[in-house]
């Protein structure tokens, strides 16, 4: 990592932690993952109110947080999109970047603080694996090149058949080798998945070398969510990067509340949740 883009990652991470809130799950093509984002504009100005450290979007909504007036997150942008959430299963598997001419180009004109790319590992699947390491590898030479930090989301998916849309697996043993993987390849922050057993997630931790954040996946109950994050936090986790947790939730600005009180306080999920309920 040059010294340069520690300036960016100061703006993602206060004093080492971060709650990253994704809602750029339009480019998954996948209608249920919209579900709560249908008035996305509303749902940036609640997510820049709640004040969580960062969110996480997509070029075509960047604007939503970077024009806003007020004081406002850190911006992630997504370099990539491909088919790999849809529930069918496809002829051809595939992931690109947005703009493989110039893949940082977009962030750079934003002012992301950190860009994020998918790296796919996906049963019987090879030729998407290859695109992902090949847009790692495009986007490793960019942002050395404009200092900008690289997230990498490593991703060890079920075949298909085996959950909804490729569902993504906990398995320690798959994880963090590929983890470890995306670390050879250059990231500079990495995206897990949990691992199944909660206890085993700093073995996750030790493979990335670097800021560590936890995947959230499909919404689950409020309070089981919580309890996780503070033990997935214990085990070494420098944050969270929640979606459809968020932003399916009823009440989104307090669920953020929540989670900051965990990552950046040492909250219990217990406390955690009377924090939620207090409003």
């Amino acid at each position: 990592m040059s010294a340069t883009n520690k300036v960016r990652l100061n703006r993602l991470f206060t004093n080492g932690k971060c709650l990253d809130v994704a809602i750029d799950h339009g480019i998954a093509n996948e209608p249920d993952f919209l579900i709560g984002l249908e008035d996305i504009s509303s749902v940036m100005t609640s997510l820049i109110a709640a004040q969580p450290d960062a969110i996480q979007v997509n070029y075509g909504q960047a604007d939503l947080l970077q024009y806003a007036a007020q004081k406002k997150p850190a911006l992630v942008m997504r370099t990539d999109v491909g088919n790999a959430y849809n529930a069918a299963r496809h002829r051809e598997m595939w992931a690109v970047l947005h703009n493989p001419d110039a893949p940082i180009l977009a962030a750079l004109q934003m002012d992301a603080a950190a860009v994020v790319v998918n790296l796919y590992m996906i049963p019987d699947e090879p030729g998407i694996f290859r695109q992902c390491v090949e847009n790692i590898g495009r986007l490793r030479h960019a942002c050395e090149k404009y200092a900008m930090p690289l997230m990498v989301e490593p991703l060890v998916m079920a075949p298909a058949g085996q959950g909804a849309a490729y569902g993504s697996l906990g398995d320690v043993s798959r994880i963090v080798p590929l983890v470890r993987l995306a670390r050879e390849l250059g990231a500079d922050i990495i995206k897990a998945d949990p691992t199944e057993n909660v206890e085993d997630f700093h073995l996750v931790v030790e493979a990335a070398r670097c800021p560590t954040l936890v995947r959230g996946g499909g919404k689950g109950e409020l309070s089981a969510v919580l309890d996780k994050t503070a033990a997935l936090m214990a085990q070494g986790a420098s944050g969270m990067v929640y979606g459809r947790n968020v932003y399916q939730h009823s009440n989104p600005s307090q669920v953020v509340k929540a989670l900051m009180a965990i990552i950046h306080q040492g909250a219990s999920g217990a406390d955690a949740l009377e924090i939620y309920q207090r409003y």
